[in-house]
């Protein structure tokens, strides 16, 4: 059976106060619970910055790993209160996190236990390690998102698709990847309106304006070559 795992470190994230970096751990959590709940996802959060994440169904690969994306950019964090000339702070608001999709069977999986091991989580982990920033005086960020798998045209057939939502997602408002979030949840926009409380014409112009009917449609696409 073959699993979508999603590896995922937060960036710059030595750069935050220790109450913002409680901040991001406990709303990891949260985002955690709505993913079991919504997709059956098992997660866990190592060291405060680091997440995993086993998607039973492969194919909501892409879907899981965007809501991961969009909710970790609208965590509220006040960047004004950092040093203006901190650039990693700027990258944490601008990309939030770094994730890639390792697409593979895993050979032990057992949630109960915390048990993950096997190809999924070992592609998707080493995607992640060579792209760490940890220490670096000059962060350049080209690409937040990756996909790994043994077939090589998977991955080339994928890879485009990411960093074009990579780009999408960079430009996003912490208001605009509240309402992605949500979508990607699966929740209508009357829905989405009474639980930000604002208006469901406002939901509709976040949703145009960070690109919804495109992320939808790679979503699908995604849904539909995984399935296959």
């Amino acid at each position: 059976m073959a699993y979508s795992v999603i590896s995922g470190d937060i960036i710059s994230s030595t750069s935050l106060s220790l109450e913002d970096s409680k901040l991001v751990e406990e709303n990891l959590k949260i985002l955690l619970q709505d993913l079991k709940t919504i997709f059956n996802a098992y997660g866990r959060i190592i060291k405060g910055d680091y997440l995993e994440c086993v998607v039973p169904n492969a194919s909501e690969g892409l879907q899981v790993a965007l809501a991961v994306k969009s909710f970790v950019k609208a965590i509220p964090i006040d960047v004004k209160k950092y040093k203006k000339e901190d650039n990693r702070l700027k990258q944490f608001k601008t990309h939030g996190i770094r994730l890639a999709i390792g697409y593979g069977e895993l050979s032990r999986y057992n949630p109960e236990q915390g048990i993950i091991d096997g190809e999924a989580i070992y592609l998707s982990g080493r995607e992640i390690s060579g792209e760490s920033t940890y220490n670096k005086e000059r962060i350049v960020i080209k690409n937040t998102m990756f996909f790994a798998s043994k077939d090589e045209d998977l991955n080339k057939n994928f890879q485009p698709l990411l960093a074009l939502l990579d780009v999408l997602l960079s430009k996003a408002t912490s208001r605009q990847c509240e309402v992605l979030y949500l979508k990607l949840l699966n929740n209508q926009e009357d829905e989405i309106a009474k639980r930000l409380g604002i208006g469901q014409s406002a939901v509709n112009q976040h949703s145009t304006s960070v690109g919804w009917n495109a992320i939808d449609e790679a979503v699908n696409y995604f849904k539909m070559v995984i399935s296959k």
